[in-house]
Formats: structure tokens, C-alpha cells, sequence
């Protein structure tokens, strides 16, 4: 099968690796050359997806059977029309489209599926954010309506942080919505991502559910399996199960919750492998989330999902701008045990810019948050220089 990969960062990369092995043909698509995704796949196209003209070109020159979205900033109201070709969008053009947009997404989980989340307004503009915080009540979450990573997301404690937040969410906005979503803060002990395999032609599947910590809106460290009642993984499960059946089509959808003294409270979706799902590189499980996403793609039948052992992930961070980024410290973390690591191959750097991972794994029994701070502490022996 031929696949037109959109968008070529780290997730693209370990995509097209799984893609690979299989023999599956791969285009990766990005705004610059030489992504990660591009250093693995068999040909390679730079655009601006927000350019429809320019999708609808590459569309049409390399006739793909599958279009497998990898970030927001596409014009992903064209796939409706790819899909009328005869092209598989993947999970589906809908999936594609809601969730590249938090207004279409979190109206469908709140208004049309009753699903628990936090109460929140939306603005267009510094002035309707100060009456929708007024609404939403202080502190509260400002997020633009289309980006990812966190870029654009802040917290507002104060009246005099409105503005701010404003300027920043515009600032980190991803594509051409200038929007945002105002969140009333939930007072959670913890997030998980719950990893939910939608087939074809057989069952939904969930992954054992992943903890995180996020700092500026962005994963830090991830951990697999996190600590959660049965009560409520029951509860994260039936509502995943019902916006990626709302949503359609076949493939991994990474679900994020709060877990609160009041029960799970839905936060967002991403129809693609998940940042946080990259602990699953540790070989936590039976099939990492890239072959997961690969196999309900092409309609191979996923007969269970096992978790094999524990395992963490920490990223390893740039501190400075650079066009030749070079590392240190690599054979420290190759010398030590139960320990992998992935350098993404990005050929520039900037502070904070994720640049690889560390990945660290041990038995079931260990419990997880010493296999979590051994790779928290791991990924400082790496060290990213200009």
C-alpha cells in the first residue's frame, strides 16, 4: 500500500519505521526538509499543508491509498473530498477534521455525547476572553483551538494575566484560526492518556492507561502502567470508546482524561499516535503504538494487546537555538541497564524543542514511579549543544 504520511516529526519517524518492516511504501510530507519522518521514508514532499492547492497537487501526483494526518496545521477540510476518490483518510476524514480543531472536538464529547469535562466558553478576541473567563471563573486554562505540544497554552490566575494569555495563545496558534478555548481549571490528581485501537472489522481495544507530567503545556515524562481505580479506567474506557465510534474509521486514537475525587473528566483527543505513547518504545506491550496504528490501518486484526512489562519515558530537551545540533553524554545512557534511548534525527534545535527520548523499563512488580525518575533522571546525561 502507498501512504501519504502528513507531517514528518518524531511520531512520523517511528510510523514510518513500523510502516517499514512490513513493506508498506511511504511519502512524508512536512513544511521543511529533512524532517525525521523524511530520513526514513521512501520519498519525500515539502509544502505548506495549509495550502489546499498544494495537498490537493501532491494528492493527485502520488495517488495514495491511505493519507495518515501527523499534526494539526493541514487544510483537512479538503479530505472529505480525497475520500470521495476512493482515498482512506485515516481514522477518518471526520476524525481528521474534528480533532484538529478543539471547538469541533470538545462540542461533540460535552454537547452531543454528555461526556464529563470542564466547563468552558470560547473567544475571538482579548475582549471576549475577558468575559468568557469571567463566565469560566478564575483560574482558568486558555488553549488556542488549533496547535499541539502545548504551544499557546497558559493559565490565568489573575484579571492582569488576561491579556498575556491572549497574545500568547495567538502567538502559538497552529494553522489560520485565530481562536481560543477557555477552560475552568479542574482539580485533578492526575492525567493518563488512554491509547484506544479502533478496527475495521473487530473490536476496539484500549492500552494499559500512560501517566504524564506536562510543564509549559508539554509532556515531560510519561509512565505505563499508571495508577488508576478500576472504577475509573471503566470509566475513561466507555467514553473513549464513544467519541472514537462518533468520530469512525479505523486506527489509534490517543484519549487524554483528569482524574479527579469526582470521577474522569474528558480533556482531549488525538486521532494518531500520542507523544505520551512513546513509553510504549520501552516494549511495555506486545506492539508499540505505531505498529498498533500501522495494523487497524491496513485491517490486520489485532487479536489482544498485552502489557509485557512497566516502562517510562523522558524527553531530552534543547536549551539553544542551532542548525548543526550535536550530543553528548549518549554512551553514559547506552552503558546502563534496562535503558534505550532515540535521538530524532531534527536538524535544528531551539530551547525547549523536544530532541529525543529516554526510555527506561523493568517487571511488572517494580513499582513505577522508581522506573519513572531512573529515566527522569537518565535523560540529563544527554546533553543537546549548538
Amino acid at each position: 500500500m502507498k501512504i501519504l504520511l502528513l507531517g514528518s516529526g518524531e511520531l512520523g519517524k517511528e510510523f514510518v519505521i513500523a510502516a517499514q518492516r512490513i513493506g508498506q511504501t511511504v511519502i512524508a510530507v512536512d513544511n521543511y526538509e529533512n524532517a525525521p519522518a523524511m530520513q526514513v521514508a521512501h520519498s519525500f514532499e515539502v509544502i505548506n499543508m495549509l495550502d489546499g492547492e498544494a495537498l490537493d497537487r501532491i494528492v493527485a501526483k502520488h495517488q495514495p491509498d491511505f493519507i495518515v494526518p501527523e499534526i494539526e496545521a493541514i487544510r483537512t477540510e479538503r479530505f472529505y473530498d480525497y475520500e470521495k476518490q476512493g482515498i482512506t483518510v485515516v481514522p477518518s476524514a471526520k476524525a481528521a477534521n474534528f480533532t484538529m480543531n478543539r471547538k469541533a472536538i470538545r462540542d461533540l464529547a460535552s454537547k452531543e455525547l454528555g461526556l464529563k469535562t470542564a466547563k468552558y466558553q470560547y473567544a475571538t478576541s482579548a475582549e471576549e476572553l475577558q468575559k468568557a473567563v469571567q463566565e469560566v471563573g478564575i483560574p482558568c486554562v486558555v488553549k488556542p483551538l488549533m496547535s499541539s505540544s502545548g504551544k499557546g497554552q497558559s493559565t490565568i490566575k489573575t484579571e492582569s494575566d488576561i491579556e498575556k494569555a491572549w497574545q500568547y495563545a495567538v502567538a502559538g496558534s497552529r494553522g489560520d484560526v485565530i481562536e481560543v478555548i477557555v477552560e475552568a481549571f479542574v482539580d485533578f490528581n492526575s492525567e493518563i492518556t488512554l491509547l484506544t485501537i479502533t478496527q475495521n472489522n473487530n473490536p476496539t481495544l484500549f492500552c494499559a492507561p500512560i501517566g504524564h507530567r506536562q510543564e509549559r503545556g508539554d509532556y515531560q515524562e510519561s509512565w505505563q502502567p499508571a495508577k488508576i481505580s478500576d472504577a475509573d479506567l471503566y470509566e475513561a474506557q466507555d467514553m473513549a470508546e464513544k467519541i472514537t465510534e462518533a468520530l469512525g474509521g479505523a486506527g489509534l486514537f490517543g484519549v487524554e482524561f483528569f482524574l479527579t475525587n469526582e470521577g474522569v473528566y474528558f480533556s482531549e483527543l488525538s486521532p494518531r499516535p500520542h507523544d505520551t505513547g512513546m513509553v510504549t518504545l520501552a516494549g511495555t506491550q506486545n506492539f508499540n503504538e505505531f505498529e498498533l496504528h500501522l495494523r487497524a490501518i491496513l485491517s490486520l486484526p489485532i487479536f489482544e494487546i498485552t502489557l509485557e512489562k512497566a516502562g517510562a519515558s523522558a524527553v531530552i530537551l534543547a536549551s539553544e537555538d542551532s542548525t548543526n545540533p550535536t550530543f553528548t553524554g549518549i554512551e553514559k545512557v547506552a552503558a546502563l541497564p534496562k535503558t534505550d534511548f532515540r535521538i530524532f534525527g531534527k536538524p535544528t534545535s531551539r530551547p525547549y524543542r523536544r530532541m529525543g527520548v529516554v526510555l527506561s523499563h523493568d517487571s511488572l512488580t517494580t513499582p513505577i514511579d522508581e522506573i519513572t525518575e531512573r529515566a527522569k533522571t537518565t535523560s540529563k546525561l544527554i546533553t543537546v549543544n549548538s
